[in-house]
């Protein structure tokens, strides 16, 4: 079944997706697993984040959510984590610079006075046809959100983080299967990727986890925010599955990766994709 075609302006409103998305509000039935633990989310309002900050919460952890402007959508967010009995905190700015990276962590280190879980999941892309179409400038801050962005957050969190932490990184089935009209975030996504994989490796002596989720065609407003009104009709048809995937679907691999029992679990990249291997 196709979504209605729709388009929203950039970053885009969950209020305004049509049809909306589940993000886990009535299904997702917390274990403790992430008791006590406390957490960042950067793009933690809407889409994956906002699936992650419910589950998170529901598992007994508090929340901080880094977002770019959509307060709407962000105390929308906020007030789930509560309702779950956790605390959430609010940060807006853009991750574009690096003072509001290392912001976000003193922030949630003044707040909750430790990071457990650093979730580097906000991201931007636009579709372009042609390499020609792309702005200079936009393909400079593809690359300043998607992937520096998380080298200053871990830099900044990395001094706050205890052996048993976990750090999780969103990447994308474009890390191995670029879509050409998405090449600045594609390529992003494989840079990802890559960091992770080293990250992981340079923190283990710390005993700090670092891995990545690697979503799909995940129904999220990025899609009608960034896609042509044609492309978001059929947005998902092309997997094995015959769908996008919702939000609801993802988050608990992040909770998995975030919690002691994935304490072997470092340097791996999980797919969520609807069935398109990620070898």
């Amino acid at each position: 079944m196709n979504q209605p075609k729709q388009q929203q302006d950039p970053p885009g409103q969950e209020s305004a997706l049509r049809p909306q998305a589940d993000h886990g509000e009535t299904s997702y039935r917390g274990s403790g697993k992430l008791a006590g633990k406390a957490a960042v989310i950067t793009g933690g309002d809407s889409g994956i984040g906002r699936a992650v900050a419910i589950a998170f919460a529901r598992e007994g952890a508090d929340v901080l959510i880094a977002y770019l402007n959509e307060h709407e959508d962000a105390r929308a967010t906020a007030r789930l984590v509560e309702q779950a009995g956790r605390r959430a905190v609010l940060l807006a700015g853009d991750l574009a610079e690096p003072a509001h990276c290392r912001a976000i962590v003193a922030r949630a280190v003044q707040e909750f006075g430790r990071i457990d879980v650093l979730v580097n999941n906000a991201a931007f892309q636009m579709s372009r046809d042609s390499i020609e179409e792309i702005p200079d400038e936009e393909w400079d801050y593809t690359f300043a959100v998607n992937i520096t962005a998380m080298f200053h957050t871990c830099k900044a969190a990395v001094r706050h983080m205890k052996p048993g932490s976990s750090i999780i990184n969103t990447s994308s089935v474009n890390s191995d299967n670029p879509k050409p009209t998405l090449l600045a975030y594609a390529t992003t996504k494989g840079a990802i990727a890559n960091f992770t994989g080293g990250l992981a490796q340079l923190l283990a002596e710390k005993g700090i986890r670092v891995n990545s989720v690697a979503p799909g065609p995940i129904w999220t407003p990025l899609i009608p925010a960034t896609m042509p009104p044609d492309q978001v009709e059929s947005f998902g048809q092309q997997v094995p599955m015959k769908r996008p995937g919702q939000p609801a679907e993802v988050a608990p691999v992040y909770v998995l990766l975030a919690s002691d029992q994935a304490s072997y679990i470092s340097g791996a990249r999980i797919a969520v994709t609807g069935g398109t291997p990620i070898l």
